[in-house]
């Protein structure tokens, strides 16, 4: 059988018996959800008034994170203290799950690892998953507890029943109503209100039998149903209670009509009865907070049969004044938790050590179904062994902490919570909070209308809700950013192209027609942007697939969110430009001693043939060091002509017309040019480098037809125009205040808005073995739409970074391009763009300026809502871009996303996604390090972490984060903390680790135009067990021929907790794949897959992985070969030993670990927790 992940306790073996992050227990159909349900699918606020409770408003000024656009902490918020969901109880189990406690299945949302806990002891960690079993204090487990007739020894007990892979709650305790009324009973003074024992506080080796209750007579309707609601949960109460005898007292008179089971729940006939469930009250003096039930009657707690109240409280009067009545449907908000108090209630007749009065004598069905617990028959070895393995699956906590959280839960919430898909997590208890498995992006559930419409592809189109606030104040109350995240020009394996002479389009607001309009009749359409009705052309009622006229729904506009159309003569300014590539070498000293030289002219001469383009693709090149050298290829010459201008201040052109040369034609010349450049430039040259004028000789060259400008850098540029100087101190690399991030002068900014108006974008290769001032280079790429490549300490000598620059390069001279082109985003009326992240420039206000636009290009946009979306079901982003082909087509590719409105903070939160947050956040923090500090953008990526957790204790009314043990997320956003952390460590923004200048801005650059993917990968890395390799390949060896292929090894934390001295481990970050080699791993893995006998024979730094013909190491290829599918090229390979003078390559990705100047995932945690509000 496959191992199936658990999303939480990332131990290698640990199983679960639900897949899934958080799993959906049949989720009740809304059609038998009691109250009105609007149309849209959003839950109507009005009947979950009761649930929901009165959220304080955040006055925040704008719709992006508030951390972001408000340096500093925000003001404290007014807390509430209306208790937050509690998780559903649990139902006593049969004989047949009597079981050894250690096939006790755990639940896939269970947050505690079967290892012994990480945390200090004296922590309280409150309970937080919805299906584990009560957490119960360690001093309980060795408590002998009377459990009826002692029948005998027992084994190893499980009073947890199995997971079930169905929604099926048990009814709450089935009791007589105590009067004739519906609401709430007098209140006692001692017990300040009518309270119910939390099931919680019941040990795990209790259970209750079926006991008759003596007392004053009982009136009150017959429970003839039983509510099988998202009250509670367990198994459904399907027992047969026609056995069990009838409460003692005279019969009780119907009032009214009978109930009936309002959510599928079975009918129970019969008389009303006890239920089996009685609960344990916690020690005296400890606060337990009122439980919300469903409105009814009022049901009567009954009394513990095994516990003894004192003597002098046993004629204190009935059990209404005792406090064993549940409480009112719903306690007002803002209550505080009410204490409990003693045991009390009216005398039972109990003599001698037997049982109690009404036990004896009778055997009922439900005592033959759930056999008593023997008093002391188990043997000390035995009792031990019961409290380990409970031990194992469940960490204990003390009970006042399980006390403390009971008394700030809601079964009622916590139902609906988790019928809506509202489950939260305790990041304080959640050690392993990796999922082991990638996890798919949230789904989007829109209104009926739409359910079945095609929506964009999340690898496309993302954002960071997938349920829009109706209104700005809303969303500010969230504090989450509200923006998206688009990759236009992904390749895709399947695109609809569409050749037509009329594009539909919106008159009004030009949207392109998509799945998400709606057609009036079969000859008009409303958009559904601006939701103006337009006409339908005659053409467009054609389906091109059937060849005939008909329903215009069959058209592939309306079957797929993602289109590209063939653009006719209208949208073409000029006509379609060709390939046009221009490379500019820098063959300064310091580039020749690099040697890269030889390697670009030798992967260029390879791929000449590759290189996107038609029969009009020209090609040219440029040389610099102190002085521009022109290679001229035209009619006469038998071999490229150097021209060396001498002059860089007043740059000019010796010949245009042979610079650019026809590539088709002049092939050979340009091969035998590209071999004699790398012997030219052989000998020892001049410390100097002219970039400025070698780029201003570019633009005068390409400006007339566009195209692609490529610069290989090695060095500063320090003569000429655009000359630098060094600004980088070494001594201040750890400094905690990082300088010189913006550039030192606007000469290459200009320079790239001039190519960007001429339709040409530069693209950065830099090589550096020293300070380059990246931070000033890096403009030619920013608003040209280019992008920067970065190699530091390049060496040609050096084998495996000339393999890197190889695969670097082919990747970027063949993969799709598209020229002169522009793109709009367009949002539904009521939203709007603010900001724009990438690599462009903005032309208009909403128009960007692409020159060149490639697959591996990302974008980021942050929203705002302008106007109420109340009366809106959905939104609408369409993002439309509109290019030349390198074969000279005008195209447009068109990608409409649609998500549907929210009018509830937790549906807000509930709905985010954090993988695209931490990719905003990301591109944000970048912004912010240019135009504030450093020490401002981290501080701001923290407060994000701090609101989103802050809004969400406000909406769940959660005691605040210092005056809590807990730290509460919603499930969604339970990530978010760590990717934080991550990304505080990477090297854009860590502080107090040696970093270099360049590299620290290069990693920006990556961050701000990385596509989402690409930016997980970099800021939180994957680490496999490789050890465990053949076993994860055995479980999958036998499958089906059409199953399938198998997943990827479970991933795990990237922590050293993780890593064991007799192991081997992955360490894949998108750039680079380690793989990390303890000492103590056996001889025989390292044989099978490295080819080595012994520890001591492997490098201590290797770059490549050796092929052996053996299953191990062909299973180690596999694995990287498919790791290595979904990226532009493959990452290159380092190998480690534990003892490696390199090994902080290593560790310094384990981004849980604590380092010199940064927190550990724990500390971080605590460290947030104090900054709740």
């Amino acid at each position: 059988m496959a191992h199936i992940p658990n999303q939480y306790n990332n131990v290698p073996g640990h199983q679960t018996s639900m897949p899934g992050p958080f799993p959906q227990h049949n989720q009740i159909p809304p059609s038998q959800v009691p109250g009105p349900v609007k149309q849209d699918g959003n839950f109507n606020p009005a009947s979950i008034a009761a649930m929901n409770s009165q959220t304080n408003h955040f006055n925040q000024s704008t719709n992006s994170s508030p951390a972001f656009n408000h340096p500093g902490m925000l003001p404290p918020l007014p807390t509430s203290l209306q208790s937050s969901p509690m998780r559903p109880m649990k139902t006593t189990v049969t004989q047949n799950q009597l079981q050894n406690i250690q096939n006790i299945p755990v639940n896939s949302g269970s947050p505690h690892p079967s290892n012994p806990s990480p945390f200090p002891p004296n922590i309280q960690r409150p309970q937080i998953n919805n299906n584990a079993p009560p957490l119960i204090s360690t001093s309980q487990y060795n408590q002998p507890f009377m459990n009826g007739p002692t029948t005998g020894p027992i084994g190893n007990v499980n009073h947890y029943p199995p997971n079930s892979s169905s929604f099926s709650p048990t009814p709450p305790t089935n009791l007589p109503p105590t009067s004739s009324n519906y609401g709430p009973s007098s209140l006692n003074s001692n017990y300040g209100g009518n309270q119910r024992l939390p099931m919680s506080s019941m040990p795990p080796g209790y259970s209750q039998p079926n006991v008759p209750i003596s007392g004053p007579p009982i009136s009150g309707p017959p429970l003839t149903g039983l509510r099988n609601s998202p009250v509670t949960t367990g198994p459904p109460g399907n027992l047969p209670m026609t056995n069990v005898p009838n409460i003692s007292g005279p019969p009780v008179p119907p009032l009214g009509p009978p109930r009936s089971n309002a959510i599928n729940g079975p009918t129970m006939m019969g008389p009303s009865t006890a239920s089996v469930h009685s609960q344990m009250g916690p020690p005296k003096g400890l606060p337990s907070g009122p439980l919300s039930l469903p409105a009814g009657p009022q049901l009567r707690q009954p009394m513990p049969p095994n516990i003894n109240p004192p003597q002098h409280q046993l004629n204190n009067g009935p059990l209404e004044q005792q406090g064993y009545i549940a409480g009112p449907p719903n306690m007002p908000a803002g209550k505080p938790g009410l204490q409990s108090g003693p045991v009390s209630g009216p005398p039972m007749s109990h003599s001698g050590p037997g049982p109690a009065s009404g036990i004896s004598g009778q055997n009922t069905n439900i005592q033959n179904r759930y056999p008593p617990m023997p008093y002391t028959n188990l043997s000390p070895q035995q009792q031990m062994q019961v409290q380990q393995n409970i031990a194992k699956q469940f960490p204990t906590h003390n009970l006042y902490g399980v006390t403390q959280q009971m008394s700030n839960l809601s079964v009622t919430k916590q139902g609906f919570d988790q019928l809506w898909g509202h489950q939260m997590v305790d990041l304080m208890q959640c050690k392993n909070i990796l999922p082991e498995y990638l996890e798919e992006p949230p789904e989007i559930k829109l209104a009926h209308q739409f359910a079945e419409s095609p929506n964009c592809s999340s690898e496309i189109f993302r954002c960071t809700v997938n349920r829009i606030p109706e209104s700005n104040s809303l969303l500010q109350k969230s504090r989450l950013p509200l923006g998206i995240l688009i990759h236009p020009f992904k390749d895709l394996n399947h695109l609809p192209v569409i050749q037509c002479t009329t594009i539909v389009r919106c008159r009004a607001c030009r949207t392109y027609i998509n799945p998400f309009v709606y057609f009036v009749d079969s000859k008009r359409w409303k958009c559904n942007l601006c939701y103006r009705v337009n006409d339908l052309p005659e053409e467009f009622q054609y389906d091109p697939l059937s060849k005939s006229y008909g329903d215009p729904s069959r058209r592939p506009e309306i079957k797929s969110a993602t289109i590209e159309f063939i653009a006719p003569s209208e949208y073409m300014l000029r006509p379609p430009q060709p390939a046009v590539y221009l490379f500019l070498l820098d063959v300064s000293q310091i580039a020749r001693e690099s040697g890269y030289l030889q390697v670009v002219c030798e992967t260029l001469k390879t791929n000449l043939e590759q290189l996107p383009g038609d029969a009009r693709t020209q090609i040219g090149f440029i040389c610099y060091d102190a002085h521009v050298h022109y290679y001229l290829m035209s009619e006469g010459l038998t071999r490229p002509k150097e021209m060396t201008v001498l002059d860089i201040d007043e740059i000019f052109l010796p010949s245009p017309e042979s610079l650019l040369v026809n590539l088709g034609e002049y092939k050979d010349m340009v091969k035998e040019l590209l071999t004699i450049l790398p012997q030219r430039y052989s000998t020892p040259g001049v410390p100097a480098s002219a970039l400025g004028a070698a780029l201003q000789a570019a633009y005068k060259l390409m400006a007339p037809t566009g195209g692609r400008i490529t610069v290989f850098q090695t060095c500063l540029p320090n003569i000429g125009p655009g000359g630098l100087h060094s600004r980088e101190d070494p001594n201040a690399r750890s400094s905690k205040d990082v300088a010189h991030l913006n550039p030192a002068t606007d000469f290459f900014k200009r320079i790239a808005l001039d190519c960007s108006g001429a339709q040409v974008a530069v693209d950065l290769f830099l090589l550096s073995s020293q300070y380059c001032d990246l931070a000033t280079l890096s403009g030619m790429s920013k608003f040209s739409a280019g992008t920067v490549y970065h190699i530091p300490l390049f060496r040609a000598q050096r084998p495996w970074q000339a393999e890197q620059l190889t695969q670097m390069f082919t990747r970027y001279l063949t993969r799709k391009i598209g020229f002169e082109a522009v793109m709009r985003v367009r949002c539904t009326r009521g939203i709007s763009i603010h900001t724009f992240h990438g690599n462009f420039f903005v032309r208009s206000t909403d128009l960007l300026s692409l020159p060149n636009v490639s697959p591996d290009a990302g974008f980021g946009m942050q929203l705002t809502i302008e106007e109420s979306l109340s009366d809106l079901q959905q939104v609408c982003f369409q993002a439309a871009l509109l290019y030349t082909s390198s074969k000279g087509e005008r195209r447009i590719r068109v990608h409409t996303l649609a998500l549907p409105i929210a009018n509830t903070l937790p549906d807000i939160l509930h709905a985010a996604d954090q993988q695209c947050i931490i990719g905003l956040l990301s591109k944000m923090a970048v912004d912010r390090c240019v135009s504030a500090s450093m020490s401002e953008a981290k501080e701001a990526l923290i407060n994000a972490a701090v609101d989103m957790l802050s809004a969400h204790r406000l909406a769940q009314n959660l005691p605040a984060g210092a005056a809590a043990a807990a730290l509460h997320a919603p499930a969604p956003l339970r990530l978010l903390p760590l990717y934080v952390l991550a990304l505080l460590k990477r090297k854009a923004f860590r502080t107090g680790t040696s970093t270099r200048l360049d590299e620290r801005v290069a990693d920006m650059c990556l961050m701000k135009c990385a596509p989402l993917p690409a930016l997980l990968r970099v800021v939180h890395p994957d680490l496999y067990a490789l050890h465990a390799l053949p076993a994860h390949a055995h479980a999958h060896a036998h499958a089906h021929a059409d199953a399938p292929p198998p997943p990827l090894p479970p991933r795990l934390q990237l922590s050293a907790e993780r890593i064991s001295m007799n192991g081997a481990y992955l360490l894949d970050d998108g750039e680079t794949m380690i793989i990390y080699v303890c000492h103590g791993v056996s001889p025989a893995f390292l044989s099978e897959t490295f080819g080595v006998a012994a520890f001591s024979q492997l490098p201590d730094e290797a770059r490549s992985l050796p092929k052996v013909e053996s299953e191990g190491n062909e299973q180690l290829h596999a694995l990287i070969e498919k790791l290595n599918d979904d990226r532009p090229y493959p990452a290159s390979i380092l190998i480690l030993r534990d003892n490696s003078p390199s090994r902080q390559l290593f560790t310094e990705r384990l981004i849980e670990d604590r380092v010199e100047s940064a927190f550990s995932y724990y500390e971080f945690l605590q460290h947030i927790k104090t900054q709740v509000k």
